[in-house]
C-alpha cells in the first residue's frame, strides 16, 4: 500500500495527463485528430519556454512573475529590428529574432537578479517592477499599436512547418516545436549535469549551507534570472513570429500560466526540487485543458477561473506534500 501510495504520488502527473487526454478524447471527436494534436504541441511550446526558464528560478527558492511582459517587450523589440531588414535571408532573420531574445533577456534578468542578490530586494517586488517596467516600454515604443509589415520570413520560426502530406499541405512538424525540443534538450544537461545544475539545485535547497561550502549564491541568483529572462524572450520573439506581428499586449497572464505549469510538473515553491522534464507534462496539461475548454466551447472568462483553481490546487498539494515529507 506504502509503494502504491508512493508510485502515484511520483507518478500523479502522468496520470493526471492521461485522464484529461481519455476525457477530452471522449468528450469531443476532434481532440485526437493528428492536426489537433499537433495544434496543442505548437500552442504549448511557447508556455514550455517561459516554464523551462521559471523552472530555474523556482529551484533556486524565488520566483518571476515578469516573464509575460519580458516576452512582449522582446517580441516588440525583435519586430522593430525586423523592420529595418525586409530583404534578409532567412538566417539572417533567425539571428534577429534569437538576438533579441538574448539582448533583451540578459538586460531585464541581470536588473532582476541584481535587485534581488545585491540589493536584497524580496524577488515578488524585483520581478513586479519588471513586469511593470517591460510591459510599460512595449506600449510606449509602440505607442499601443501593433507592429505591422514584417517580411513573411519572420512568420517561418513560430508558424512554419516541416514534412508536408496530402492531408496536411502545410506541413505536420511545427518548426517551434523543433525549436523547444532542441532547447528543453540544452536545459536539462544544464540542470542535470553540469555544476552549475547542482549549485542551483544546492542554493534551493539551503541558501546559507551553499553560501558556507564555497558556492557564490549571488552569482547562480542573477545566472538563474538572466536565464529565465532569455527563456520569456524566445517565447516572445516566437509569438511575434507566429503572429507576423508586433503587439505590445502579448503573452499578458503568461507568467502564471508558465508557474502553474512549473508546479504541476513537481517543482516545488520552497526550492531545491524540479526538473524540466517534468515541468514539460505541467505545460502538456495546461495546453490539454485550453485547447479542450475551446473546443467545448467554454468561455474564455470561465476558461480564466478554471486555470486560476488549477493553479490554486497546484500549490495546495505542493505545500502539502512538503510538509508531509517533513
Amino acid at each position: 500500500m506504502g509503494k502504491a501510495k508512493e508510485w502515484s504520488e511520483k507518478n500523479a502527473v502522468v496520470i493526471v495527463l492521461i485522464v484529461l487526454i481519455i476525457f477530452f478524447g471522449i468528450a469531443n471527436s476532434t481532440f485526437l485528430t493528428p492536426a489537433n494534436i499537433i495544434n496543442i504541441t505548437a500552442q504549448m511550446s511557447i508556455n514550455a519556454m517561459l516554464t523551462i526558464g521559471i523552472t530555474f528560478v523556482i529551484i533556486t527558492g524565488g520566483i518571476d512573475i515578469s516573464v509575460g511582459s519580458v516576452a512582449a517587450f522582446a517580441g516588440i523589440f525583435s519586430a522593430y529590428i525586423g523592420l529595418k531588414f525586409p530583404k534578409a535571408p532567412l538566417i539572417g532573420i533567425l539571428g534577429i529574432q534569437l538576438g533579441s531574445a538574448i539582448f533583451i533577456g540578459t538586460i531585464c534578468g541581470a536588473f532582476i537578479g541584481i535587485a534581488i542578490a545585491k540589493f536584497k530586494v524580496v524577488p515578488m517586488i524585483a520581478t513586479l517592477a519588471m513586469m511593470t517596467s517591460a510591459r510599460g516600454l512595449a506600449y510606449v515604443v509602440t505607442d499601443g499599436q501593433p507592429v505591422y509589415g514584417l517580411p513573411n520570413k519572420f512568420a517561418w520560426l513560430g508558424a512554419g512547418r516541416l514534412i508536408t502530406t496530402e492531408k496536411m499541405k502545410n506541413g505536420v512538424i511545427p518548426i517551434i516545436t523543433i525549436f523547444l525540443v532542441i532547447i528543453l534538450i540544452l536545459m536539462h544537461i544544464l540542470l542535470s549535469r553540469t555544476i552549475f545544475g547542482r549549485h542551483v539545485y544546492a542554493v534551493g535547497s539551503n541558501e546559507k549551507v551553499s553560501h558556507l561550502s564555497g558556492i557564490n549564491v549571488d552569482a547562480v541568483k542573477i545566472k538563474v534570472h538572466i536565464l529565465c529572462s532569455i527563456m520569456a524572450a524566445l517565447g516572445g520573439v516566437c509569438v511575434t513570429s507566429k503572429l507576423n506581428n508586433g503587439q505590445p499586449a502579448a503573452c499578458d497572464t503568461y507568467e502564471m500560466y508558465a508557474i502553474a505549469a512549473t508546479v504541476l510538473g513537481g517543482t516545488s515553491l520552497l526550492g531545491g526540487i524540479g526538473s524540466v522534464l517534468r515541468a514539460m507534462f505541467g505545460c502538456a496539461i495546461i495546453a490539454i485543458i485550453n485547447n479542450g475548454m475551446n473546443l467545448m466551447q467554454i468561455s474564455s472568462y470561465w476558461q480564466k477561473v478554471i486555470m486560476g483553481m488549477i493553479i490554486l490546487v497546484a500549490v495546495i498539494i505542493d505545500m502539502a506534500q512538503k510538509k508531509e515529507k517533513k
